[in-house]
């Protein structure tokens, strides 16, 4: 571990010690009422737990209260079946979705989003195959996220839906993929994330960096860089790495938990 000072003045064990207790103060279950990962905790099936996890994922910026509420709204257009739509609805009953909207993700996007959804279901049967598929020949998550997009994207869409499935190879933070990811493939005793995937290794997460992580980053002295893009992500996961090899990630209670209480 380094042995580098921090701009706070606490040493390397200082700021583990730290960073653990805020994470084991906010990675508990109390955490998920008011967070967007109670939506996919409403499922007990897999294959409706990641479906519902990952279209949360996707609208999951702004206000906690209105994500959630978006989130129950779409989900209800579906029947609640979030898995079983995407794969058996037809073009009409996905066309239904046209109504939604949730800031700049609209019923346009929400019906791209089940074509594509679709397509990437039929020809790998799950997201955990298409992200295990691009870590194969050791390739690293960001070449795996970069995948993902690729395959989500190869039917026809509108082009403004991209901007809602993030393109890190293009330098963008990639917030709501690494979030999803840290929910599905991160596993502990605390209850908050699934671990339900089990071809990807934890340890290969990056921080879901957002405005409230990457303040709260700055101000302990963990993060130098200033914009929220990959170069950030990559810059404060590895220091995380160095606190906790086999669980980078955890650390984004403690950060994200900081920031929205002020709790440093």
């Amino acid at each position: 571990m380094t042995s580098e000072k921090f701009s706070n003045g606490m040493d390397a064990s200082e700021m583990k010690l730290h960073l653990d207790t805020l994470a084991g103060r906010y990675n508990n279950r109390s955490f998920i009422a008011s967070d967007p990962v109670s939506i996919p905790h409403s499922f007990t099936d897999n294959s409706d737990i990641e479906a519902s996890a990952f279209l949360t994922a996707t609208i999951a910026w702004g206000r906690r209260d209105l994500i959630l509420r978006s989130a129950v709204n779409l989900l209800n257009m579906m029947g609640n079946e979030p898995y079983k739509f995407i794969t058996g609805a037809s073009e009409k009953e996905i066309g239904n979705l046209s109504p939604f909207v949730h800031r700049t993700f609209n019923g346009h996007d929400a019906v791209s989003f089940m074509q594509c959804l679709r397509h990437l279901y039929s020809e790998f049967g799950s997201m955990e195959e298409v992200i295990s598929d691009g870590l194969r020949g050791g390739g690293t998550m960001r070449e795996a996220i970069t995948h993902l997009h690729k395959i989500f994207f190869t039917v026809p869409h509108e082009s403004r839906t991209e901007r809602h499935l993030s393109d890190v190879s293009k330098g963008s933070a990639g917030k709501k993929m690494n979030m999803f990811l840290r929910w599905m493939v991160r596993k502990d005793d605390k209850g908050v994330d699934f671990g339900i995937w089990k071809k990807v290794d934890q340890s290969l997460l990056f921080i879901p960096l957002d405005l409230h992580a990457g303040n709260t980053a700055r101000r302990l002295g963990l993060l130098t860089r200033r914009q929220n893009d990959w170069k950030a992500v990559e810059e404060l996961t590895a220091l995380l790495r160095k606190f906790d090899p086999a669980d980078p990630v955890k650390y984004d209670f403690a950060l994200f938990g900081a920031g929205v209480n002020g709790d440093m």
